[in-house]
């Protein structure tokens, strides 16, 4: 007997949202207690926009950003310090997290070239199952037939608040008024932009995160799952056993 075809879609869970909703830390705690794959798509624009402006590539020139993602790899390795993003062999988890790449990182990844080229290396890593993926297009292009999608978004005000305290954390000097204003002008960029535009997918729970923990909208996500899942795969019932046959007369 042939074991039952997995249904890869059951074993994906997406988690999209603007800047600083929380999306990462959710992201790698869910992961961490279904046992998933971790996914940081931003991650992976962001390596392309490091790379980018290490070799003089401008976020506008589609055929030399082209010719850049056919060459890089892009991978991810489990630490104890947590995932780390490598990149040619190269450790770059640090490098793509400073302000300006993220910035970059949104520009490079409005060029379908691009977008192209990471949408298909993250639907080759989906395509093993038990993935959580965040990002801004996870549910709406890059896994449009994922069975649990989430949208996580929280007020500016607060979203600039987290986004102030990571930039302290990593030494990184940050005006609260201007962490806001960029927070407010990278929504814009992502919400309008042609390609991929930020926006929740027409079948994903919305999540408000503002005044809660991380720890809470995981169990929350997790609520969910769980309850899909149980209703999605129920053991077999036992056979029932045969009743015992007395002994003929002789």
């Amino acid at each position: 007997m042939k074991p039952p075809r997995r249904n890869i879609e059951m074993e994906i869970v997406t988690i999209d949202g603007p800047a600083g909703a929380g999306k990462s830390t959710v992201g790698k705690m869910l992961a961490q207690r279904l046992k998933y794959f971790y996914l940081d798509t931003g991650a992976m624009y962001r390596a392309v926009a490091l790379r980018a402006r290490e070799q003089g590539v401008s976020p506008e020139d589609e055929g030399a950003l082209k010719r850049l993602c056919r060459g890089l790899d892009i991978t991810f390795q489990e630490h104890k310090q947590g995932q780390r993003v490598i990149c040619q062999g190269e450790d770059i988890t640090a490098k793509i997290r400073e302000p300006e790449i993220g910035w970059m990182a949104s520009a490079v990844s409005m060029k379908r070239p691009v977008r192209q080229a990471m949408v298909r290396l993250q639907r080759i890593i989906g395509a093993k199952g038990k993935v959580v993926a965040e990002g801004r297009d996870t549910g709406t292009v890059v896994f449009p037939r994922a069975k649990f999608k989430f949208f996580l978004d929280a007020e500016v005000a607060e979203r600039a608040r987290r986004r102030h305290r990571e930039w302290v954390e990593r030494g990184l000097s940050a005006e609260m008024k201007k962490v806001e204003k960029e927070i407010r002008e990278r929504d814009e960029q992502d919400s309008l932009r042609e390609l991929a535009p930020l926006r929740p997918a027409a079948d994903a729970r919305h999540i408000d995160s503002t005044g809660i923990s991380a720890e809470e909208v995981v169990e929350r996500i997790l609520a969910v799952v769980e309850k899909a899942s149980r209703l999605q795969v129920k053991p077999p019932r036992p056979s029932p056993l045969p009743r015992k046959r007395g002994r003929g007369r002789g």
